[in-house]
C-alpha cells in the first residue's frame, strides 16, 4: 500500500500506476475499511486524479467517484 501522508498526488506518481496498483487501490476503496475517514479521502482523491489524467486505468471504477450531477437550484 502506498502511503499518502508522505507522497503527494503528483505526475509521477500518478504516471507510475498500472493496472494491478490501481485495482488494488479500487479494492480498498470498495472494502472501505480505513482507519480514519482521511485515508478513505486520500485514496479517492488518488482515484480521482487517476480517472483525470489516465482514464484507461479507471474505466471500471468510475462508480467509486460518484460523479453524479447535481441540480442546485
Amino acid at each position: 500500500m502506498i502511503n499518502l501522508p508522505q507522497i503527494k498526488i503528483s505526475e509521477e506518481l500518478v504516471s507510475s500506476f498500472n493496472d494491478e496498483m490501481t485495482s488494488k487501490l479500487a479494492k480498498r476503496l470498495e472494502e472501505d475499511n480505513y482507519s480514519s475517514p482521511f485515508d478513505a479521502l486520500k485514496d479517492w482523491h488518488l482515484l480521482r486524479a487517476l480517472a483525470i489524467n489516465r482514464p484507461e486505468l479507471t474505466c471500471d471504477y468510475i462508480h467509486l467517484l460518484d460523479q453524479e450531477q447535481f441540480d442546485e437550484d
